[in-house]
């Protein structure tokens, strides 16, 4: 259903999955699981993996918080997009390296849900790409010091918002991980 002409595959899009990104995050070992069996179907369906990795003062690119965990390892071929932006597209090579795998569909992981998650989806969705969450395959970390709600609530509130969210011609949505249907995928 993408805006996107000549786009009918599908990607995984692999957020931020990073040492210092997921450290303390809720039910980090589940969520990196999680995004295991995803990659690992992707890649037996042959469906595109395209790994996103953040760059800040706080994760400087070589660190070892900055380094992929160590459960996850991108394929040789699977494209790596640095970002230094919460919306994945922002200031990348991410939508050029989309078009040219045919890709108007994402099927997103990561962390964190609040931050890098959310910016990334709305950002697909505005650019014209069909954006489906994966509702047990992202995360965030504690941040009601700063009157944010708990952890598992703003997990639970993004799942709500983002299985009903629509834009003319395209879909969000959110599915389990079992559940996931990678669709067209050549």
């Amino acid at each position: 259903m993408t805006t996107l002409e000549g786009r009918p595959r599908t990607a995984l899009l692999v957020v931020d999955v990073q040492n210092g990104v997921v450290e303390e995050a809720h039910e980090r070992d589940a969520v990196v699981a999680n995004i295991g069996r995803l990659v690992t179907k992707a890649r037996h369906e042959k469906v595109p993996v395209v790994w996103v990795q953040h760059s800040d003062p706080d994760l400087e690119p070589g660190s070892d918080g900055w380094r992929i965990v160590p459960e996850l390892t991108p394929g040789d071929t699977e494209p790596l997009v640095g970002k230094t932006y919460g919306d994945s597209f922002e200031d990348t090579e991410l939508e050029s390296v989309l078009a040219d795998l045919g890709v108007g569909r994402l099927v997103v992981a990561g962390a964190q849900t609040d931050q890098c998650i959310r910016s990334t989806l709305h950002g697909a969705l505005v650019r014209g790409y069909d954006a489906v969450l994966v509702a047990d395959a992202h995360t965030t970390e504690d941040q009601t010091a700063w009157g944010a709600p708990p952890p598992a609530q703003v997990i639970a509130h993004t799942n709500l918002y983002w299985t009903y969210q629509t834009a003319p011609g395209r879909t969000g949505g959110t599915v389990g991980t079992e559940d996931v249907d990678f669709g067209a995928t050549s």
